[in-house]
């Protein structure tokens, strides 16, 4: 295993890489300071763990174009069979401050589903926050089950077992650099 590329033989290809999200991370992060350039500030809530490495970079890039960013965590779990998601959502870390008259922006790593971020949509607009927006830096709409207006979005990409860049199996690979294609074989011995 090659030092710090442990991970080469899991991946069957690259399907986002590491310079085309740094120009998206930016390009979002400027269409959002100019849709917020009069607030006073912005508050990310970041859905753990997926969203870390998007929200740490999207946070500096907005810092650099837009109005002044708060950050919030969230840990959410939703119930369903194996690898598919109910809809039902089980809060496991909730935001530590108020968010009434507050715009704030949803930092998602992927969308696809759609139910537990439909879930967490109305969930943050019932704690009376000024604006709720996503921004997520995937999104499958072959997987949509339950259509979310997710406002800004990176890259749409194909139905597959993707990790890298926050997204993982088993705990592994979030810290991969790019967005990757997890070969069956490595799943499929579980």
């Amino acid at each position: 295993m090659a030092e710090g590329n442990w991970h080469a033989a899991d991946i069957d290809r690259v399907i986002v890489g590491e310079d085309q999200i740094r120009d998206k991370v930016d390009e979002l992060a400027k269409q959002v300071a100019a849709d917020y350039a009069t607030a006073d500030s912005v508050l990310l809530v970041g859905v753990l763990k997926g969203a870390v490495m998007f929200m740490a970079d999207f946070a500096r890039a907005l810092g650099r174009h837009g109005p002044p960013v708060e950050m919030e965590f969230m840990a959410v779990s939703s119930y369903g069979q194996g690898t598919t998601s109910s809809g039902v959502v089980r809060i496991l870390k909730d935001l530590d401050s108020d968010i009434a008259g507050r715009h704030v922006i949803v930092v998602e790593d992927i969308v696809d589903s759609g139910l537990t971020l439909s879930w967490l949509m109305k969930y943050l607009q019932s704690r009376r926050a000024a604006s709720v927006e996503v921004v997520a830096l995937l999104r499958k709409p072959d997987a949509v089950k339950v259509t979310v207006p997710v406002k800004y979005v990176g890259f749409d990409i194909p139905n597959e077992f993707v990790v890298g860049y926050g997204l993982d199996y088993s705990e592994r690979y979030r810290e991969v650099p790019y967005v990757g294609v997890l070969r069956k074989s490595v799943y499929a011995q579980s």
